[in-house]
């Protein structure tokens, strides 16, 4: 039951809290996008390194280290892989993915593994 002559609005305890709710929105929401590009980077992390010993296995099988690295990503980091191979050792930078054009320019992982000839 409300009391006449006093009006509930925003200048109220209440109407203080959801304006203070409000205002951390686009906070939650920065700090929310970081931590998808933290995950999406350890991904990335962890795709390069099974790429890049799958690289290294074909190469000791006697087979293209290349292709081997290619095959062991999935299919939408192929147009933002790179496999190099030098002797032994082969090497896979991949840009994780991100919500930001200018973050995703700006990050590479790099993994490398290496066999030793016979």
């Amino acid at each position: 039951m409300r009391r006449a002559g006093r009006r509930q609005g925003l200048s109220s305890p209440a109407g203080q809290a959801t304006l203070e709710a409000l205002g951390l929105i686009p906070l939650v929401l920065v700090v929310g996008l970081g931590v998808l590009q933290l995950l999406a980077v350890g991904y990335a992390s962890v795709l390069a390194g099974g790429a890049a010993e799958a690289g290294a296995l074909a190469l000791a099988a006697g087979r293209d280290a290349r292709a081997g690295a290619k095959e062991a990503l999935p299919a939408w980091s192929e147009a933002r892989a790179a496999v190099s191979v030098d002797g032994g050792r082969v090497e896979v930078r991949l840009r994780p993915p991100s919500p930001l054009q200018a973050l995703s320019d700006g990050l590479e992982v790099e993994a490398a593994a290496a066999v030793e000839a016979p």
